[in-house]
């Protein structure tokens, strides 16, 4: 006997079980389906997400950042440390504490909003009716129907050619947020994101840390001049980044050896204690069964959606990772709101060009909207303006005074068309510009808006002025 509702949101990362909250809000019957599992075997919802990405790897930069500043940062504040000790142990443990605190707080969310949780592995099983059979795949099989149906998979780290994960030498995210020791040279294949990252976690606790990037450029997305700044400043902290490689033989033993060859186009050998290897991401659509009711997949694999996040199949959405944009957990949570809004009749929206980017390093690096080499690709009249943390008072105060904002605004009209940022805070003062930007906001309307003082928000101003060529404390 199968159980009916309104919804059926298979998948509980963020646009899933945002996507469930929504549609509850809106006074729908709704189940969702998620296969995470906790250390004990039990409900782990939140998706790659809440377990294995953004959330515990927020938590490894924080406590490997307290341990870098006592190590290095609290003498310059007249704080003396003696017998600083690293309990990696412990600090994982808070890592995993904080996990399941998220975990447990989207169990009691999908209570609060009357969400039918079903904890297994959800997949197509028919169609009929106009309306569709979900299977659940646990530790009791259950058969679930509903009119609508939300995909909201995720993604899978994308493992290179021949050499699979392994997670105890060769490392995705999962194995690099759980590393029982530090090791003495840590290897690191892909300088995006993830990469940098974790990076900068065990670079902090102790490690040597080698970054090889296929990519000529670092931080090709990134506006050049931010990313320069960026790649200056992680240089200067010891992570050893080189450009332009060509990754050859990987072989693991009790360590690993990866072979490939420079930008020069010379050989090289590298050995390792534990190689992470960070080369994108692929949509995760292993076993949901979509050639069971016809579901289209692009050539890349995602599920074919349009611009409001339909499918080939009526009343079957999709959202967040296993579809086309940006792999973002806050993107995800956006469609995740506008096709649950969508389902109940409303204009649900989502603004990609409006989607703010962070990586959270030190320096962190946030930016929203156009690069400067997009726009100059794209023949668009602009105007800069750059203002350094280096003159703001804050910064100082803080003692982080690496990096700059800077603003990127029409030459005619003056409206914002990206805003980027590498210093301190940045994922915190990119929230701004993205207000701004959503309201088509001119960089006059943030130079002439009163910033409180003294406070780091005071360079994205000074950012906007500088467009003028008016600042006024650098």
């Amino acid at each position: 006997m199968s159980q009916a509702f309104d919804v059926v949101v298979i998948g509980a990362g963020p646009g899933g079980y945002i996507a469930a909250i929504r549609a509850a809000q809106l006074g729908f019957t709704v189940a969702c389906i998620d296969e995470w599992k906790n250390d004990k075997g039990g409900p782990a919802p939140g998706g790659t997400c809440t377990n294995v990405g953004c959330i515990p790897s927020k938590a490894l930069l924080q406590s490997s950042e307290h341990y870098e500043h006592a190590g290095h940062s609290f003498a310059d504040h007249g704080i003396d440390v003696k017998g600083l000790s690293l309990n990696l142990d412990k600090m994982i443990g808070r890592k995993d504490t904080v996990v399941k605190q998220n975990n447990d707080g989207i169990l009691f969310l999908f209570k609060k909003n009357k969400i039918s949780f079903f904890h297994g592995r959800g997949s197509f099983a028919a169609a009929k009716d106009g309306a569709y059979e979900i299977k659940v795949a646990g530790a009791k099989d259950e058969t679930l129907t509903a009119k609508h149906v939300i995909v909201a998979t995720g993604s899978n780290p994308r493992a290179l050619p021949d050499v699979p994960f392994d997670e105890k030498l060769i490392l995705s995210n999962t194995g690099a947020l759980a590393i029982g020791d530090v090791p003495k040279k840590l290897g690191l294949i892909g300088a995006g994101v993830i990469g940098l990252e974790m990076g900068s976690v065990w670079r902090r606790l102790g490690s040597e840390v080698t970054v090889l990037e296929a990519l000529p450029a670092f931080l090709g997305a990134v506006d050049e001049q931010i990313a320069k700044e960026a790649q200056k400043a992680f240089v200067k902290q010891g992570l050893k980044i080189e450009l332009g490689v060509k990754i050859g033989a990987v072989t693991s033993k009790k360590e690993v050896t990866v072979e490939y060859t420079d930008a020069k186009g010379e050989a090289h050998k590298a050995t390792f204690d534990k190689l992470i290897v960070s080369i994108g991401r692929v949509p995760n659509t292993i076993g949901l069964n979509a050639e069971v009711v016809g579901l289209k997949l692009d050539e890349r694999g995602f599920i074919a959606v349009d611009d409001e996040c339909k499918t080939s199949l009526p009343n079957v959405w999709a959202v967040g990772d296993v579809v086309r944009g940006p792999m973002l957990a806050h993107k995800a949570e956006e469609e995740g709101v506008a096709v649950a809004e969508r389902i109940a009749g409303q204009h649900g929206h989502v603004n990609f060009n409006t989607i703010p980017w962070v990586i959270y390093t030190s320096p962190e690096i946030a930016w929203v909207g156009k690069t400067e080499q997009q726009l100059k690709q794209a023949g668009v009249a602009y105007k800069a303006g750059t203002f350094p943390f280096l003159a703001n008072g804050r910064a100082r105060a803080l003692g982080d005074t690496t990096g700059m904002v800077k603003f990127l605004a029409d030459a005619k009209t003056d409206e914002i068309l990206g805003v980027h940022i590498v210093g301190p805070m940045a994922s915190e003062l990119i929230a701004e510009a993205v207000v701004a930007m959503e309201f088509r906001a001119s960089s006059e309307d943030i130079a002439r808006i009163c910033h409180a003082h003294p406070s780091l928000s005071e360079a994205t101003k000074e950012a906007a002025l500088a467009v003028d060529k008016r600042t006024l404390n650098f």
